[in-house]
């Protein structure tokens, strides 16, 4: 007798009003750092806008009301691997032809909240001004460690792994073969989907290659592949501070900023700022309701620690994995406001390219940044894969 596949059940989460008011008082009760007098944001999060964003926080933001918008999203949690795991899955509304499941990966800092803007335009095209037959079976989990879903008990899990998690998850699903698509941290797990599964990803999407690995002799690069190799080093000069501690010493980091709520949204909101496609206005991209309700998501399941501790296990992934080329049709929408942007020479190296855009507006965080021009980019990538693919 074998035992039942693990059954979906629909998830709710409500915060208790004991742990709202906690998180009030400690931000009412931050003890603020000192700045130089015009800093700005030159040496990190800005102290005058954090105190802005603070005192809303405080006494302004209604998160049981952002709660239940999320909860209109059709969300669920299951086991798989062992580890429960949250998602969403919206099925597609009205298709005019053969739905294409999608699996969408976020990154870090964030969780599902990534793509809760773009998920009901892919999900019913038609309802959005666009053609119904482009319309998607929509799935978004989140990272092990990150929001709603179990943090891994023994090692952190890296990229390779949370793939195989992903194929174990469609299986539950019903979905024999579907696309993949992510940025940042979901770029490599969508990567290693189309590596590991070719037999079920149709078509894999990303939205960055990635930073440069390159073992072989400069001299076999493009010039441009080499020039965007020196300018992802300097990058990583210059900004990658935060990387080198989720690589090497996260666990250090994670006392302060699961204890802190300024210092948690001073560690997320100064990287949403400088990702995203503003000119240095975070909330030309997001409301203070939109910045908050992703940093409450990390207060609220004190998964902080756990997601900068996949930077740990992915910094040990061996080369062998990286250097791997993706067979599996790829495309690449790169967009204008996103960092370390790769040259199509690089994308051609190390995938089975598709099609390359570089839409003119959208930064790391495209899928909320810009939801319409991201789910445009996603329709017209996977059309010529729509083939009856569900299970």
């Amino acid at each position: 007798m074998t035992d039942a596949p693990p059954r979906p059940e629909p998830f709710a989460p409500r915060a208790t009003s004991a742990a709202i008011e906690d998180l009030r008082a400690r931000v009412r009760a931050t003890r603020w750092p000192d700045a130089p007098e015009d800093a700005g944001w030159a040496l990190g999060t800005d102290l005058a806008y954090l105190r802005e964003l603070l005192a809303y926080w405080a006494d302004g933001f209604d998160w049981p009301a952002q709660e239940a918008a999320l909860a209109r999203l059709p969300r669920f949690r299951v086991a798989v691997g062992g580890l429960g795991i949250h998602f969403v899955h919206a099925r597609a509304v009205a298709p005019a032809g053969p739905v294409l499941p999608l699996v969408l990966t976020h990154g870090w800092p964030d969780s599902f909240w990534r793509y809760q803007k773009v998920i009901p335009l892919l999900i019913d095209p038609g309802a959005h001004g666009a053609d119904p037959a482009d319309a998607f079976d929509v799935v978004v989990p989140d990272v092990p460690g990150f929001g709603y879903s179990d943090p891994p008990v023994g090692p952190p899990l890296d990229s390779i792994a949370v793939a195989g998690l992903w194929a174990g998850l469609m299986d539950v699903l019903g979905y024999p073969r579907f696309g993949a698509a992510g940025g940042d941290i979901g770029s490599h797990v969508s990567r290693y989907l189309a590596l590991d599964h070719p037999e079920r990803v149709v078509a894999v999407h990303r939205t960055d290659a990635g930073l440069p690995i390159h073992h072989g002799d400069p001299a076999d690069l493009e010039p441009e592949e080499r020039d965007w190799i020196a300018g992802a080093a300097a990058w990583g000069r210059d900004e990658g501070a935060y990387a080198a501690m989720h690589r090497t010493k996260p666990q250090t980091a994670a006392f302060g900023l699961n204890d802190s709520p300024a210092g948690l949204a001073a560690w997320i909101v100064e990287k949403l700022r400088s990702w995203s496609d503003g000119d240095g206005d975070v909330e030309k991209r997001f409301t203070k309701d939109e910045i908050l309700t992703n940093i409450t998501i990390y207060w609220l399941t004190g998964t902080i620690g756990s997601s900068m501790r996949m930077y740990h296990a992915n910094a040990a992934i061996a080369p062998e994995q990286l250097a791997r080329r993706v067979e599996v049709p790829s495309g690449f929408s790169i967009f204008a406001g996103d960092v370390v942007r790769p040259p199509r020479a690089w994308l051609e190296r190390t995938a089975n390219v598709a099609r390359v855009t570089e839409p003119p507006h959208g930064g790391h965080f495209a899928p909320f940044e810009v939801p319409e021009l991201y789910a445009e980019e996603l329709r017209a990538f996977f059309r010529p894969y729509r083939t009856p693919v569900t299970g």
